[in-house]
């Protein structure tokens, strides 16, 4: 019997692969004009992004308890094996919120054999790892042999992106608010990363270009056989600078796959439309 993979909305993955590779999905929840919505399932992310523009700030919580205690049920009631690959604990209460409902189920189910792996990763970094945990369970491949997989990539994925306005990580407590300040008056673009799960300024650049080319560089200084590897690209209502950053790596590194997907309402909320990120690894499995 294969493994069941079980990720969360906050790996902006599109809903299409969770239903492709029988991924069971915990939505995070997006809330907006007094609705809650459930992120990916009942709430898309243009959806999001205009309301932010018309000066909405939407709020978001942590996957629902009860949604994890009703699919840990089923699973350890049917004998299933699984793993589920959470959100960074440092981002948000999700992967802290199903390792507690784990241990409920299990003094009814104590046989019950799912592990829960704290990422570390954001947006599409996780939703790397999940792909190959769901491309591996696929292909019949044992828990450890996932596991294994999974505990490499958390640990060797990069993350740089971008926010089109430092205003929306201000609002969300991501950043200082005199740093957003700052960075809207001299059209400064921050360059971020993600450290241990949090989300680290590397440094700021001034203009969109000087900024693309910044992360080609960090990218050959961070990066490993990027010919061989699968580079993630997300934005957040921004196609056309996507494929802007998918030509540059293309033809910097000659990648063949490059894989684009749009950031979720859940993670979108707090960097707002216009946000730019890519994702590699540091090193590749042996």
């Amino acid at each position: 019997m294969s493994v069941k993979i079980l990720a969360d909305s906050a790996s902006d993955l599109p809903l299409s692969f969770y239903q492709e590779y029988d991924i069971e999905l915990f939505p995070l929840k997006v809330h907006l004009n007094d609705t809650e919505y459930e992120d990916l399932k009942t709430i898309d992310p243009k959806t999001v992004y205009n309301a932010i523009r018309e000066g909405h700030v939407p709020k978001t919580s942590q996957a629902s308890p009860l949604g994890f205690e009703e699919v840990f049920t089923k699973m350890a009631e049917n004998n299933e094996d699984g793993i589920y690959i959470a959100f960074s604990s440092q981002l948000s209460g999700t992967y802290q919120t199903a390792v507690m409902i784990l241990e409920q189920v299990k003094e009814k189910y104590p046989n019950f054999n799912l592990t829960i792996v704290d990422s570390k990763c954001a947006s599409l970094g996780y939703g790397l790892v999940v792909k190959s945990a769901a491309t591996m369970a696929k292909e019949n491949k044992s828990k450890e042999e996932i596991l294994r997989d999974v505990k490499f990539r958390t640990e060797h994925m990069e993350h740089l992106f971008t926010v089109e306005d430092l205003e929306y990580l201000a609002k969300g407590g991501r950043v200082s608010k005199a740093s957003a300040f700052l960075g809207g008056l001299l059209n400064i673009k921050p360059l971020l990363n993600v450290e241990d799960g949090k989300l680290v300024p590397i440094e700021k650049i001034r203009g969109k270009k000087k900024l693309l080319r910044r992360i080609i560089e960090l990218m050959k200084e961070r990066g490993h056989s990027l010919d061989i590897q699968t580079v993630g690209i997300s934005h957040a209502d921004d196609e056309e600078t996507a494929l802007v950053m998918k030509k540059l790596v293309q033809e910097e590194f000659q990648t063949k796959d490059v894989f684009i997907s749009s950031i979720g309402g859940a993670v979108g909320s707090h960097t707002g439309p216009g946000s730019i990120s890519i994702f590699f690894l540091n090193k590749l499995p042996s």
